[in-house]
């Protein structure tokens, strides 16, 4: 569970390994067009899949912001998860663009995503870039 710099928290994992016990009440999922088709069993709460393919940027960047744009406003009062294939990446990108929110800049979300989250988070350049498009772009 990581807490967001404004107080909400994010659960934020890997999806090659069993989900943490509890079920979030919202779960935003990143992967390949065949992972977003994919229809898990275990997943039996309301979730939401993205195309972004990994070391990649989102497929669709204004859905992309829409959703992650919710899952702020949802992390407020619920418990939210994002999570891609390793965890790191893509899932480290969209935990900076929720510290955006926040209040955070672009280098600065990157550098506490890394602090807070994992050491190599948000992995290519292109993720960053994306980050300040995220964070500079209106909404």
């Amino acid at each position: 569970m990581i807490t967001l710099p404004g107080g909400r928290t994010v659960r934020a994992r890997s999806l090659r390994v069993p989900p943490p016990p509890g079920p979030p009440a919202f779960g935003l999922y990143l992967g390949s067009r065949s992972a977003a088709r994919r229809r898990d069993p275990g997943m039996t709460w309301p979730r939401r899949w993205l195309v972004w393919p990994d070391f990649r940027t989102p497929r669709h960047p204004d859905e992309a912001r829409a959703a992650i744009e919710a899952l702020h406003a949802r992390a407020g009062s619920e418990l939210v998860e994002v999570a891609c294939g390793g965890g790191i990446g893509r899932t480290g990108t969209v935990l900076a663009c929720l510290a955006t929110l926040d209040g955070l800049g672009p280098d600065d979300a990157v550098a506490w995503v890394r602090s807070h989250h994992h050491r190599r988070a948000v992995e290519t350049p292109g993720q960053r870039r994306w980050i300040r498009w995220f964070a500079e772009s209106p909404g």
